[in-house]
């Protein structure tokens, strides 16, 4: 019961500790990236709509969008996700897929029209949410190593007093685990699990003790990496936009955001290394991630002529708060079967802390063919470099925030998108093209995607079912520190969505 009561409190003073709980750099790149979401017609032509509008989906690209309508509309959308992954690592292969369902957009707009007379023709107001990322995702990488997760271990434990990581008559690991994670952060605590768990030794006996070495021998770490995570990243526009005569529209959206992450992974290592005391270990551990935002955007369309359109938009920079708590587990065995349970059954809760993701600048140019169909091309702009974690006074922060400026880099995304029309038909196909965001482009690597779909009118009613298809390559670490070997993945990502519209 003592210890229930103090592991909300945990980490109180973490920050002031060093060596926190790394939120890293790819924690900032996830809650920062978007896939491509929204209404079956938008995602049929890859999310050009810049320069088009009249698309629920099409607001989250360019407010002016919702202008566009010319009566109130609303809409719904399901999609089924199904995501395909070949993992290697260090050459052995395997692969895993999983899916699911998730209602992935709802909103409508109002449209209210003006006088006659007046030059601003009308005015609208619109509500949609929308699903920006889905961070559902399962996968196993094994193979044969030659670092072992003590290295891990090693990198936090060296500089740590060795009294710190020894129990005192009557103090259980779980008041221990506790203390470190109140007084010394989270860095003295992986430091504590590696010594009570016999994957390392002090060099000395002395209190005063900052070094330290392996109970695991020098060779080859059989190693399998099991991850499995949920949530999303979701998003609530209010929209305001209007028409000024018959060739300029005007928008503005007020975002509210939202996200929640579960994370697990399972680790496990076996070696029949000479001069290993400890020949498996097994290390838990479980994030939870729940946090809201605020971001605004604003756009504009304008008819250069009846063909052309053209569309400009900018996506302020969204701001997360942004809290986490987490679980660790650890386990040891050796050849004479005498396994060691280190499980302080302790809740680490993190400060609060808060994360700027960087804006957009969107370009957008269509040509439309009476009513026989249209052509759509968007540019966006977006720099990855500039996502900040907050406060940037927090010495960890400062570190992280260094290697988000170095590490990621500005992102050129190309979409385009078309549509032809038989009668009350609609067929519709799309590519789009997004860089890497990380300097290096292996980490995340490129991203290539294609979309089809097709679309009937029954006047008060449309139905629009989409496919697309998008694949990239990345290479993402084991542990951000110590154990930082990768693995490789080749993803293919593919959607059916299905999209009910009608007149409000």
């Amino acid at each position: 019961m003592k210890i229930m009561k103090k592991i909300f409190l945990i980490l109180g003073l973490l920050f002031l500790a060093g060596n926190t709980q790394a939120q890293n750099i790819t924690d900032a790149y996830r809650y920062s990236s978007e896939e491509l979401n929204g209404t079956a017609r938008f995602r049929a032509m890859s999310g050009a709509f810049g320069a088009l509008g009249g698309d629920l989906s099409a607001i989250s690209v360019n407010p002016a969008s919702s202008a566009v309508f010319l009566n109130s509309f609303g809409t719904i959308t399901l999609a089924h996700r199904s995501t395909s992954k070949e993992v290697d690592y260090f050459g052995t292969g395997t692969s895993n897929d999983n899916s699911d369902f998730n209602f992935n957009q709802a909103g409508g707009v109002l449209i209210f029209d003006t006088r006659n007379d007046s030059p601003w023709r009308k005015f609208s107001l619109g509500l949609n949410y929308e699903q920006t990322n889905n961070f559902d995702d399962a996968y196993v990488a094994t193979g044969v190593s030659q670092t072992s997760i003590d290295q891990y271990f090693l990198n936090y434990a060296n500089g740590v007093p060795l009294n710190l990581l020894q129990t005192q008559e009557g103090e259980t690991i779980s008041e221990l685990y506790s203390f470190l994670g109140e007084n010394e952060g989270f860095g003295a605590q992986q430091a504590f699990l590696g010594y009570q768990g016999f994957v390392i030794d002090q060099v000395d006996n002395s209190p005063d003790n900052t070094s330290y070495n392996s109970f695991i021998g020098s060779g080859n770490f059989n190693q399998e990496y099991r991850t499995v995570s949920t949530g999303l990243n979701g998003k609530f526009s209010f929209n305001f936009g209007t028409q000024y005569k018959d060739f300029l529209y005007l928008g503005a959206n007020l975002n509210t955001h939202f996200l929640n992450f579960d994370r697990s992974t399972r680790f496990r290592e076996t070696n029949n290394n000479a001069g290993s005391a400890t020949n498996e270990v097994r290390f838990n551990n479980n994030l939870s991630t729940v946090g809201d935002g605020f971001s605004f955007q604003l756009g504009a369309i304008a008819k250069v002529s009846e063909r052309f359109r053209v569309g400009a938009s900018y996506h302020s920079p969204t701001w997360f708060n942004i809290t986490e708590e987490a679980t660790q587990y650890l386990e040891t065995n050796n050849n004479a079967n005498e396994r060691v349970i280190v499980d302080p059954n302790v809740i680490n809760v993190y400060p609060d802390y808060t994360l700027k993701t960087p804006g957009k600048l969107t370009g957008s140019l269509a040509v439309i063919f009476g009513t026989k169909g249209l052509i759509s091309f968007d540019y966006s702009y977006k720099d990855y470099s500039a996502t900040e974690f907050r406060p940037t006074d927090d010495p960890e922060f400062q570190f992280q925030n260094e290697l988000i400026s170095a590490e990621l880099q500005p992102v050129s995304t190309f979409r385009l998108g078309g549509e032809y029309r038989i009668s009350n038909w609609s067929l519709r196909g799309g590519y789009r093209y997004e860089q890497s965001p990380y300097a290096n482009e292996t980490t995340v690597g490129d991203l290539t995607g294609y979309s089809g779909g097709i679309g009937y009118d029954f006047g008060t009613m449309k139905i629009d079912l989409a496919y697309t298809n998008a694949q990239y390559e990345e290479n993402p670490r084991l542990f951000e520190n110590g154990l930082t070997n990768s693995a490789n993945i080749n993803r293919d990502l593919s959607n059916i969505i299905l999209s009910l519209s009608f007149g409000l």
